[in-house]
């Protein structure tokens, strides 16, 4: 560049304008934006760029936006693992009021990875907790409890209602193995049917679910127990709560479901946190934590897999941020007021 002062030429570094001597810090911003939208893989093809270049790139990018997002100050927590491939399990914590993941760590399901996020937290904000969902996992139980004891526990209703799925299932593979080869026919082929909602199958499989029944009565028995168990979430008092389950659980009696008895002693036994639901300060968004798992498994999806930690962690948690600002570039910042561009030879 051409000195104002001297006239003479000479080199200047501009600082916050270039990343290296290829690319600027607002264009590396943009392929790490483009990356993260797509993937680094798309992107490298996109600006024809070594996909390291590319990779690098996005992780500042997503460190920016991570940056660029509200303090963490959770209330209402929900927690929940999930496996990553060979990096292993890793614990979830999203802040349900935000609606977003706040922390992901640890190297397992245990205790002490759960201890981790307290510990990242620290005491000013965890003692602020008054919510936790969890699914009914003692050592995640045993932590929440340990560092804000006077928080309410509130027992994932997804995860509650999978083992009444699962002990559906194991009625269902019961009766098919007790039936022989002609009533068998009813049975087959009607797992999915028995185990989704009635309204949401197709009028075929309505008709398929029809025709079971009236072939096997301890199936629809099974069946419409099921279906009414998902009311006990319905329900804003606790004594109603509790009314309605001694109303379903005297309904089992003399019907030999022993797969429904288990189930029975699960709630039972876990009383206090699915009790807790009732409370409406408590009335969380339960789907959350579930839906955080298969939007990780779509980021899992569209990233090819992931072998770097660092951005694995990165994508999830900036997977529900908006996109902060583009770089802009002030060179009056550099040039200072008193400069002033000099004149080309044909004007």
């Amino acid at each position: 560049m051409k000195c104002p002062t001297t006239g003479k030429p000479k080199k200047e570094s501009i600082s916050s304008v270039l990343l290296t001597r290829r690319f600027t810090e607002s264009l590396a911003d943009d392929i790490g934006r483009y990356a993260d939208r797509t993937s680094i893989l798309e992107a490298s093809r996109h600006y024809n760029i070594d996909y390291k270049t590319a990779l690098a790139f996005e992780k500042s990018y997503l460190a920016r936006k991570k940056d660029s997002a509200p303090e963490v100050k959770p209330m209402r927590i929900g927690v929940d693992e999930i496996r990553l491939g060979k990096m292993g399990w890793r614990v979830v914590v999203s802040d349900l009021d935000e609606r977003r993941p706040i922390w992901i760590g640890g190297k397992d399901r245990s205790q002490e990875s759960f201890e981790a996020f307290f510990t990242w937290l620290g005491p000013d904000k965890y003692k602020n907790i008054t919510v936790g969902v969890m699914d009914m996992w003692k050592p995640y139980l045993a932590a929440l409890r340990k560092f804000c004891p006077t928080a309410d526990v509130v027992f994932d209703k997804f995860h509650v209602v999978a083992q009444m799925s699962q002990a559906m299932d194991e009625v269902r593979r019961a009766e098919y193995a007790r039936l022989n080869g002609k009533e068998r026919k009813y049975i087959k082929g009607q797992r999915f049917n028995l185990l989704a909602n009635r309204g949401s199958l197709s009028r075929t499989g309505q008709e398929e679910l029809d025709q079971t029944f009236k072939a096997n009565k301890r199936l629809y028995t099974a069946y419409l127990l099921k279906e009414d168990f998902d009311r006990l979430w319905s329900y804003k008092s606790p004594t109603w709560m509790l009314k309605f389950w001694s109303s379903w659980k005297a309904s089992l009696k003399w019907k030999r479901l022993e797969p429904f008895q288990k189930v029975v002693r699960m709630v039972e036994s876990h009383w206090e946190g699915i009790v807790s639901w009732c409370k409406e300060e408590n009335k969380v968004p339960l789907g959350f934590v579930e839906g955080l798992n298969s939007r990780i498994r779509k980021i899992q999806a569209q990233g090819y897999g992931y072998h770097d930690v660092e951005h694995m962690d990165l994508k999830i948690l900036t997977g529900m941020l908006p996109e902060p600002p583009p770089l802009t570039i002030h060179l009056e910042e550099f040039f200072g007021p008193s400069y002033q561009a000099p004149k080309r030879k044909n004007q």
